[in-house]
């Protein structure tokens, strides 16, 4: 198997946060290197992610990924160390400029200078990494500092970047320890790289010091045309309802039309008309969906990616529990 294997899990789908301390427990079990969630507008990370560290000895544990609108950069620090202690040094802090859906309708804050204030948020927890202490002077901060009470950390968690655009995503290389993309084709998160290289170059990195740790969704099964039903809604949903950022980016990976055609199927509210105008191709580029065989030989391929160092999987919505487990032995070569 090449690279790593993360597992990318939603919140959403479990009744108690202990339940996902079990969903770390299998994947750790199977060989999955990393466990990550995410968090929009339900459950804080915190809980579920401090049971899954408890339960588990050797899986890394990272989150997919905190707003910086959300919660202050000192406050986002102390979660980070806090998960960190959790986890005996296994915890990657995800951060990313996020959407103005969540941060406008949700935290109640303005989506202003999303890429500015990304990189301050990670100034600032860096200040607190290897100073204790929070005096920052930038353009959207202004902190007079006071120390963290626990001392200077002496193994912070890195931090990952999620990011999408060219700009963004030399970002994400030249402050960030590693980068978390998602809805990338392999020629698309190629051509993406090299913004992700210029950045590291710019913050006196090698690309080779940062994690690349592509997110993508899919599932396997064999009822194959399920697996590839339920997959294409997923992603064609993704292109065409999550606001403009994955659409604009599959738009420019050379799909114009297609997400095009989605969005205004979307815009009619036709959520088989928006699968329907997601063709083959397109879905073949973007997700692994298919048989448990299929599966793997796709998720195989995206690994040999130069550059990248682990794949992330995440699943698709409506899959059964043992649709889950079917796919999560698939993506660690158990077929």
């Amino acid at each position: 198997m090449t690279g790593e294997r993360d597992l990318l899990i939603s919140l959403t789908d479990y009744e108690r946060p202990q339940d996902v301390a079990e969903r770390a427990v299998e994947a750790e079990e199977l060989g999955f290197d990393r466990l990550t969630v995410g968090e929009t507008t339900g459950w804080n990370i915190v809980p579920p992610l401090s049971l899954a560290a408890d339960r588990t000895e050797d899986l890394g544990i990272s989150n997919d990924v905190v707003s910086p609108f959300g919660r202050s950069p000192a406050m986002l620090a102390q979660t980070a160390l806090t998960l960190q202690a959790a986890a005996d040094g296994r915890f990657r802090l995800g951060i990313g400029p996020s959407s103005p859906a969540i941060t406008e309708r949700w935290h109640g804050a303005s989506f202003d200078r999303p890429l500015r204030r990304t990189r301050e948020t990670i100034e600032i927890i860096r200040t607190i990494y290897e100073h204790g202490n929070s005096a920052y002077e930038g353009e959207i901060f202004d902190i007079a500092g006071l120390n963290y009470e626990r001392g200077t950390p002496e193994n912070p968690p890195p931090i990952d970047v999620a990011t999408l655009g060219p700009k963004a995503t030399e970002l994400a290389g030249r402050f960030g320890d590693g980068w978390a993309p998602q809805m990338f084709t392999k020629t698309g998160l190629e051509d993406r790289l090299e913004d992700l290289r210029r950045g590291a170059d710019l913050g006196g990195k090698t690309l080779e010091e940062l994690r690349v740790a592509p997110i993508v969704r899919g599932m396997a099964s064999e009822d194959r045309e399920r697996a590839r039903e339920k997959t294409r809604g997923t992603i064609a949903f993704m292109l065409g309802a999550y606001g403009p950022y994955y659409g604009d980016s599959v738009a420019d990976q050379g799909y114009p039309d297609v997400v095009e055609e989605i969005r205004s199927a979307w815009s009619d509210r036709d959520t088989d008309a928006m699968a329907a105008a997601l063709p083959d191709e397109v879905l073949d580029d973007l997700a692994p969906a298919g048989t448990p065989e299929e599966v793997a030989a796709w998720v195989e391929d995206y690994a040999t990616i130069d550059g990248v160092d682990a794949v992330r999987v995440g699943f698709v919505d409506g899959m059964t529990d043992a649709e889950k487990r079917a796919t999560m032995k698939a993506v660690v070569g158990e077929v």
